[in-house]
């Protein structure tokens, strides 16, 4: 079994689709839940602020990581 599955999201539109680690898709739900947005808008928001050499899978991965590294910055220390 893959740990990356594929899922589709209708953008503008469009109909495409994208890759992901399980992780990254559950992260990708809660930071949307926390901006009350459906997901699919969150995902137009980082579709259209991605570089257009960029797939819409990296482009994901690498929001999801700048979202941890802000919140881990603005964290409190222990």
């Amino acid at each position: 079994m893959s740990l990356v599955r594929k899922r589709s999201v209708s953008i503008r539109g469009h109909r495409t689709s994208y890759s992901l680690e399980q992780p990254f898709f559950d992260e990708l739900v809660a930071i949307a839940a926390e901006r009350q947005i459906p997901l699919a808008a969150l995902i137009a928001e980082i579709d259209t602020s991605r570089p257009r050499d960029a797939n819409l899978s990296s482009a994901l991965r690498l929001f999801v990581l700048g979202e941890a590294k802000r919140k881990s910055a603005h964290a409190p220390e222990k």
